[in-house]
């Protein structure tokens, strides 16, 4: 195509986006794209007998920069929604891409960003059948916005929710906090001086996967937007229970904390996203454990605490030095745009 930037006319509907979503578009995808004319995609879900119930979420990804350490808003959007359907027990199928376009994109930038959705896509087991593009004015919309719907199986006899755990499971996450937003802050805000630490953006189905095939998971929440902070009540308040966690049993990488204590931040409230908090009876938990640390995304996993009887979502954070203190939902974010 001659233009080397987004115009107007692409978000048109007329032949200049025709162009491109078959020059630019379902290309830059890649084999985890099977596009056709239709509005709406009919799909062939093999495991849809009686029994299998369909997951489904949608999310919006509005991230700044768009490239950032360890990924980019193409590899978050999928990644993000395939995680969102594995914290339900959900095998991810198939996911919808809308594409927010600012005027005066490049077509390079645009690319890169397809080819890593698509690169994702195929590596998390997906296939991206369904999509919108828009285009709006230049200076609205940071380069690009995307919007992800996603479609799953939950097997039956399959229940995982954030409304499951109960008094005593025991409390698992999955390895170190706070990498996410740390790798983006740190790019767009220029503190790379600080530190090297890459985003931890990655699908979790394969861990997932691995923890039930080893034993019973009641409760599973990627603490994305709020950090483990937030899913730790989130959780506590679905489940009507209380959680007690030590602090000093939670992974953070040096690099991380020294991150935090520079600018005054908490790693408990610093975004994830290729992280979950799990909750699991004391019996299954030494298997879940085994199979998580097995797994390339859960060798850092640890037990972090326990669920209590006790006042419905209340959260004691047991510090290093032997006191205890409630912990609190985060009521804002640091920082805006991590994810």
């Amino acid at each position: 195509m001659a233009d080397k930037v987004i115009t107007m006319a692409h978000g048109a509907g007329g032949s200049r986006m025709l162009d491109l979503l078959e020059e630019v578009v379902f290309p830059a995808l890649g084999r985890s794209a099977c596009p056709d004319a239709e509005d709406a995609a009919a799909l062939l879900l093999d495991e849809a007998k009686p029994g299998f119930r369909l997951a489904y979420t949608t999310d919006s990804f509005v991230v700044k920069p768009l490239f950032f350490p360890g990924g980019d808003i193409g590899k978050l959007a999928v990644c993000g929604t395939v995680n969102d359907l594995c914290m339900r027990g959900a095998k991810p199928l198939y996911l919808a891409m809308g594409l927010i376009l600012e005027e005066g994109l490049s077509f390079q930038v645009l690319e890169r960003i397809l080819r890593s959705a698509g690169e994702w896509a195929e590596r998390a087991g997906v296939r991206v059948v369904a999509g919108d593009t828009k285009v709006v004015e230049k200076g609205a919309a940071d380069g690009m916005y995307v919007n992800t719907s996603g479609v799953g199986i939950i097997p039956p006899g399959r229940e995982v929710s954030i409304r499951g755990a109960r008094p005593g499971d025991m409390l698992l996450v999955s390895g170190s906090v706070g990498d996410h937003e740390t790798a983006v802050l740190s790019r767009r805000e220029g503190f790379g001086f600080l530190t090297e630490v890459e985003s931890d953006c990655a699908p979790l189905n394969g861990l997932v996967e691995a923890m039930l095939g080893e034993g019973e998971v009641h409760a599973l929440r990627d603490p994305t937007r709020g950090g483990l902070a937030a899913s730790l009540k989130e959780m506590a308040s679905a489940s009507g229970v209380a959680l007690e966690v030590r602090e000093a049993d939670i992974p953070v990488r040096e690099e991380v904390r020294a991150f935090c204590e520079v600018l005054g931040l908490d790693p408990l409230l610093l975004a994830n996203e290729g992280k979950l908090l799990a909750a699991v009876p004391e019996s299954s938990a030494p298997a879940v454990l085994e199979a998580m640390r097995a797994h390339p995304l859960g060798r850092e996993a640890a037990v972090i605490g326990r669920v209590l009887e006790g006042r419905g979502g209340e959260v004691s954070l047991l510090t290093p030095l032997g006191s205890s203190r409630l912990l609190r939902m985060p009521s804002g974010e640091h920082f805006p745009r991590i994810c």
